[in-house]
């Protein structure tokens, strides 16, 4: 078991027996994409899975997050955080957006809203908050906030799949809010993403733009992009969504796990769920406090690396320490204590469906040093 490879996260592989029979059926129908038989079938799928009216699905999420900003004509200043993963922010950039971070709640890591308002200048157009590891944000405090301003709210929710709270989907929240379905999140088509909308009015809209514009043969509304979802990723999904069920149970039983056993663990801690809510439990980290600890998170990250266990520090750097961001005036440290103290603590266990509790066992051990 020592040589075992365990990486952070890992493909949903469903078996390959149940794949065949979708691919044979996409060859007899020669439809590879175009907003195929099996991509419809997915959108249905996903829209009553996740209980939301509309999806409009998307080859990648970053895709999702740049039209979406484009789908509700954004433009200016757009507050945000600067604890994600870069695509957040590189949404703003490719709309020639500038982004205006603020600091992050100690405890969620999500948008601060006591923060959000005095970053508010004449060129604020929008708020995009991140469901940071699947925690929810403080929707009713960023909603506040945008209704008196007149803010439109778009949610990166690309950790956020089939989360709840209250028996209810955060995906509700806001005017849109983009999923990820990378090879490694809880529910995957390899590649893909998909925007949550409210109406059919603007679902028709996404789904124009991610198509070129076009509306029929001969006609174009906008200069949109290519970012269509095709057949054979469409159909994965489908298969990946029957299993969806059992892989939260694995990651909701390995982060009980840890939990249990690294709760003694001087200079570790973790995030706990949020009373009301329904996680997927799509991450775990840990965040290391060298003074109680006696060592850096960067020693125990090397220590698990050494021995095959492969975590990630995510979020570390902070997107606001990029160069095409850092030299903005909101990008300074001092502006983001929380979430700077977080990214240089922070590392995200392994998590995903073929995890076992040897394994688990394990990386506990690594980390009791």
């Amino acid at each position: 078991m020592q040589d075992k490879i365990i990486t952070v996260s890992s493909p949903v592989l469903p078996p390959l027996e149940e794949y065949v029979p979708y691919l044979e059926d996409i060859w007899k129908r020669k439809w590879l994409t175009n907003n195929g038989h099996y991509h419809q079938e997915l959108e249905r799928e996903l829209s009553a899975y996740l209980k939301v009216p509309h999806v409009s699905l998307f080859a990648n999420g970053t895709l999702g997050l740049i039209l979406a900003l484009k789908a509700l004509d954004i433009s200016g200043e757009v507050i945000t955080t600067p604890y994600s993963f870069v695509a957040t922010t590189h949404s703003l950039w490719w709309n020639n957006i500038t982004p205006v971070f603020v600091d992050v709640d100690p405890d969620t890591l999500n948008l601060d809203p006591a923060r959000i308002e005095a970053a508010i200048t004449p060129h604020t157009t929008a708020i995009l908050p991140v469901h940071v590891y699947g925690t929810i944000c403080d929707v009713a405090g960023i909603k506040e906030i945008a209704d008196r301003h007149g803010l439109k709210v778009i949610y990166d929710a690309a950790h956020a799949f089939g989360v709840e709270e209250n028996g209810k989907p955060v995906l509700r929240h806001g005017d849109l809010s983009i999923l990820s379905f990378h090879a490694t999140k809880t529910f995957s088509t390899v590649e893909g993403g998909a925007i949550v909308s409210h109406t059919e009015e603007m679902k028709n809209r996404i789904d124009y733009l991610k198509n070129f514009g076009y509306v029929d043969e001969v006609t174009v509304i906008a200069p949109g992009i290519n970012a269509k979802l095709n057949e054979l990723q469409s159909a994965y999904g489908l298969l990946c969504l029957k299993h969806v069920e059992r892989a939260k149970r694995v990651r909701k039983r390995i982060t009980e796990f840890y939990r249990t056993h690294l709760r003694s663990a001087p200079g570790i801690t973790f995030m706990s769920d949020v009373a009301g809510t329904s996680p997927n439990y799509s991450y775990f980290p840990i965040f290391v406090s060298k003074e109680k600890y006696g060592h850096s998170r960067d020693e125990l990250y090397e220590r698990l690396k050494q021995n095959k266990v492969f975590g990630r520090r995510y979020f570390y750097p902070l997107i606001s320490d990029f160069p095409p961001y850092r030299d903005l005036p909101s990008a300074a440290r001092s502006n983001l204590r929380v979430a700077a103290t977080a990214a240089d603590r922070v590392i995200c266990l392994p998590m995903h469906g073929d995890l076992t509790d040897e394994d688990a066992g394990r990386i506990v051990e690594l980390i009791k040093w």
